[in-house]
C-alpha cells in the first residue's frame, strides 16, 4: 500500500505517492551543468530578491558581482567599491533597514592567520554598473582564526558563519544581535557538529569541508554543501544547535569539477556553483528541484 507524504521545504510543497526512507531529499537535476568563464573561481550564490535574478561572486580577484540568470549566463557585471577582496567566500541577501540587501562575505582564511573576518552590506543592486559598500561588520572568534566559506542569514537579518572543517574544526558561529558598522564583534560559538560526515568513504572530520551554505526565503531551512553532499537541516533547530539532520542528496552525481556555492530558491530550485578546476577554466553552474520526504 503506498501512503502519500508531503513537507513542505519553505521554498515549495510537493506529495510523493510513495514511501521512501524517512529524512531522505528528493532532488532531480534540472539541465546540464553549464560553464561560466567569467567565474573560473565561482564560490558563493545568492538568489535574489529580482525574481529570476541571482547573485555569484570568484573568491579573488577584483571586487565584482555577476548577475545571473537561472539559467547561469551571466547577464551583467556590477563592480563594487569599498570592500576589498581579501578572500570573498559568500554572498547571501537579506533583510536590512534600506529594504533588500546584498551581504559579502570576505570570511575566508586558508592559513588560519587572519585577526578578524568581515561581512559588507549594501543594498541590493537594481541596475547599476556599479555599487559601493557602505557598512562592514567585523567579527572575531572566541577560540582563534578559521577558514570558512559559509554566510547564513535569517529572514530577521541575523549573521552566522559556519567553519569549513577540512583542516580545522567544523562550528556554527553567531554575530550579535545588534550590529554595528565599523565595529568589531566578538562572535559567539553556538555549537558543532558530534560526527561531521558529507556520506563519503572517509567520514572522518578531517574529511568534510563545508563550503557554503543558504537558509531557505520563508526561514524554514538551512541548506549546507560540501564537493559530495547537500545536507538539509531545520533551520530553528540549527541554528541553534542542534545538527541533526532532515536529509541528504548525493552531489558526485552533478558531476561538478569542484562544488562550491549553494542557494536556494522560492520555488523548489536549488542553485549550485564551482570553480572550474584549475587553469582559468570556466566555472560551473547547475539547478536541482528539491523536496524533502
Amino acid at each position: 500500500m503506498l501512503r502519500v507524504l508531503a513537507l513542505s521545504l519553505g521554498f515549495g510543497l510537493v506529495v510523493v505517492a510513495a514511501q521512501p526512507p524517512a529524512g531522505v531529499p528528493r532532488c532531480a537535476t534540472a539541465g546540464p551543468v553549464v560553464p561560466i568563464p567569467e567565474l573560473p573561481e565561482a564560490s558563493g550564490v545568492a538568489v535574489s530578491a529580482v525574481p529570476g535574478r541571482l547573485w555569484a561572486h570568484n573568491d579573488s580577484g577584483r571586487p565584482i558581482l555577476m548577475a545571473l540568470d537561472t539559467r547561469g549566463s551571466v547577464v551583467r557585471q556590477v563592480r563594487v567599491s569599498g570592500a576589498p577582496v581579501q578572500d570573498w567566500e559568500a554572498v547571501a541577501v537579506g533583510r536590512c533597514p534600506s529594504g533588500s540587501c546584498l551581504y559579502l562575505g570576505d570570511i575566508g582564511d586558508n592559513q588560519g592567520r587572519r585577526k578578524r573576518i568581515t561581512v559588507y552590506r549594501a543594498p541590493e543592486p537594481g541596475n547599476e554598473s556599479s555599487i559601493t559598500v557602505r557598512e562592514a561588520f567585523h567579527g572575531t572568534y572566541p577560540d582563534g582564526p578559521h577558514d570558512a566559506e559559509t554566510l547564513l542569514v535569517t529572514r530577521e537579518g541575523g549573521l552566522f558563519i559556519v567553519t569549513k572543517g577540512g583542516d580545522g574544526p567544523i562550528g556554527l558561529y553567531r554575530f550579535p544581535r545588534e550590529l554595528r558598522p565599523g565595529a568589531i564583534h566578538a562572535l559567539e560559538h553556538v555549537s558543532a557538529p558530534l560526527e561531521p560526515s558529507d556520506g563519503g568513504s572517509k567520514r572522518r572530520a578531517g574529511a568534510v569541508r563545508i563550503t557554503d551554505g543558504a537558509v531557505s526565503a520563508d526561514g524554514q531551512w538551512v541548506v549546507l554543501r560540501t564537493g559530495q553532499a547537500l545536507m538539509f537541516y531545520r533551520a530553528a533547530d540549527f541554528l541553534a544547535g542542534n545538527w541533526r539532520e532532515a536529509g541528504r542528496f548525493n552531489l558526485r552525481r552533478v558531476k561538478e569539477a569542484q562544488g562550491e556555492g549553494v542557494s536556494m530558491g522560492p520555488d523548489g530550485s536549488v542553485y549550485l556553483t564551482g570553480e572550474g578546476g584549475g587553469k582559468a577554466r570556466p566555472g560551473t553552474f547547475a539547478q536541482l528541484v528539491c523536496t524533502v520526504s
